[in-house]
């Protein structure tokens, strides 16, 4: 039952609901389908990852709340910090996380655990990124009020992310994610992301068993409390 389960969920390009996965495994209850899908949710970052490095975009987003087009970073939503590969003019790995804010306490650790030192980091002008530089990174800030950029054309990779996170929460979820829960759908679409190219379904299927069985058991007491594998 579980090698079905990740098949399925791992062959669905967009992602899946606890009632999708409790109606195709024909499982008794919605609980046990929203269990399974939290625990290999969380198993999608894989424990000793590679963290991000090169030339690395940073920028942060919001996410739920009503009014998608309230701006600035003093509302009261999800504020998810992203970190894109340039590559090219292209965009490459990616890695993401719920932050209290954008204070340097919230946005620095998250830059040190997920991009490789001396990289060089891409951000706006934005006064929590003033540390990268005695953190051991190469910052080049920009200001998109000097420079007069829209933000999509100064970072198009991290609002490219951001875009199409928001389409997946909406489209697939419908908005429903609640707040502490957010990591887990965080984890699956960066393993999405991630693998967007690949065309070997059995390759996502093997990836996620393997990464599965190196995760500690979580019961569903803490998954429901949101207990997360940061």
């Amino acid at each position: 039952m579980w090698f079905q389960a990740i098949w399925y969920v791992t062959n669905q390009k967009h992602g899946v609901s606890a009632l999708g996965l409790q109606r195709v495994l024909g499982l008794g209850s919605y609980q046990t389908a929203w269990t399974w899908l939290h625990k290999l949710r969380r198993a999608m970052v894989r424990p000793g990852w590679e963290r991000l490095m090169g030339e690395v975009e940073v920028d942060e987003t919001f996410l739920g709340g009503e009014g998608e087009d309230i701006a600035g970073r003093g509302t009261d939503r999800s504020l998810i910090v992203i970190a894109a590969e340039v590559r090219g003019r292209g965009t490459g790995r990616i890695r993401m996380a719920c932050v209290e804010d954008a204070s340097a306490e919230s946005l620095i650790p998250f830059i040190e655990h997920t991009v490789v030192e001396g990289s060089l980091i891409r951000t706006d002008g934005w006064s929590g990124y003033g540390p990268l530089s005695r953190s051991g990174y190469q910052h080049r800030p920009r200001s998109l009020r000097a420079t007069r950029l829209p933000a999509h054309v100064a970072m198009p990779r991290v609002h490219r992310v951001a875009s199409l996170l928001k389409r997946w929460w909406l489209g697939t979820y419908h908005g429903g994610i609640s707040d502490p829960h957010l990591e887990y759908y965080l984890n699956e679409f960066t393993f999405r992301f991630n693998r967007r190219t690949s065309k070997a379904r059995g390759l996502l299927f093997y990836r996620l068993v393997q990464q599965a069985v190196q995760m500690d058991a979580v019961p569903y007491h803490q998954l429901r409390g949101g207990g997360h594998n940061r």
